[in-house]
C-alpha cells in the first residue's frame, strides 16, 4: 500500500488494545489484516488485498513454480548458515514490537515450508501448523538448523517426485480462504524470505557479519515488503 500511496493506518495488536478490540469486532482472530469500516479482507494474500482497495495494478506476475522452488532452496540454505553464527544466549530475546523469541522465529522460518508441502499434500494450511513450536530436542540454533536442512531436503525430494508436474493452478484450502497453489508457493518463498531478511538484520546488530548474505539472485521478483520490520 506504501508503495502504490494508498493512505493506511498501522495498528500493530500486539501493542494496541483497541486495535485488538477492532479486531475482535471484525470476528477475526489472525492478522494481517486490511480494514475499510467493517469490511476486511484477510492480508496474505498480496492479490486479494490488492483487488480489496481497486488497485489496478496488482504487481508484478508471479515467478513459475520451478523459480520459486529454486529460491526457497537458496533462502533455507543461506538461513541455515546464519543459524550456525547466532549465540545460543540469544535463543529467547525476542524480537522487536511482537511477543517472539528468537528460537520461535527460526523454527517458524522451516515451518512456512513443511506447512506448504502438507497443504500440497491435501491438508488445510492452518494458522496452527504454522504457529508450531519448536520440540524440547532442540536447544540450540545448530539443531534448529539440522532440523530445518530436513524440511529442505523434503521440499527438493517433493519437486523431484512429482511436484514439478502439478497442476498449480488448482485452489487449495487455507485459514484464509482457498488460494491458487502457485500462489501459496509464491507466499512461501517470500514470507520465508522476509524472515532470513530479519535473520541477516539480527546478526548485523551482533555485530556479526551473515555468512554469504542473500540479495538480489534470491529475492527479485517475490513481493517483499520494503522494510525489514513493520514499520
Amino acid at each position: 500500500m506504501s508503495a502504490r500511496a494508498v493512505d493506511f493506518q498501522s495498528i500493530n495488536v500486539a501493542g494496541d488494545p483497541d486495535g485488538l478490540a477492532q479486531l475482535q469486532a471484525l470476528g477475526v482472530r489472525t492478522v494481517p489484516v486490511v480494514a475499510k469500516g467493517n469490511d476486511y479482507v484477510m492480508g496474505l494474500s498480496l492479490r486479494d488485498v490488492g483487488a480489496f482497495l481497486g488497485l489496478d495494478d496488482q504487481g508484478a506476475d508471479m515467478l513459475p513454480p520451478g523459480e520459486l522452488i529454486q529460491r526457497l532452496d537458496w533462502i533455507l540454505s543461506a538461513a541455515q548458515r546464519y543459524l550456525r553464527q547466532l549465540p545460543d544466549d540469544q535463543m529467547h530475546a525476542q524480537l522487536p514490537g511482537r511477543p517472539r523469541s528468537y528460537r520461535d522465529l527460526t523454527y517458524h522460518l522451516f515451518q512456512i515450508s513443511r506447512a506448504f508441502l502438507g497443504m500440497a499434500s491435501g491438508e488445510e494450511l492452518t494458522y496452527e501448523k504454522l504457529g508450531e513450536s519448536p520440540g524440547d530436542e532442540l536447544v540450540t540454533f545448530a539443531d534448529i538448523a539440522d532440523d530445518g536442512e530436513k524440511a529442505r531436503q523434503d521440499l527438493l525430494a517433493w519437486w523431484r517426485d512429482g511436484g514439478a508436474e502439478r497442476d498449480f493452478t488448482v485452489t487449495v484450502p487455507t485459514y484464509y480462504g482457498p488460494q491458487p497453489l502457485h500462489e501459496t508457493l509464491e507466499r512461501t518463498a517470500w514470507h520465508t524470505g522476509q524472515h532470513v531478511r530479519q535473520l541477516m538484520f539480527i546478526l548485523d546488530g551482533l555485530n556479526i557479519a551473515p555468512d554469504g548474505p542473500i540479495g538480489d539472485r534470491e529475492l527479485s521478483g517475490l513481493p517483499l515488503p520494503e522494510g525489514v520490520w513493520d514499520g
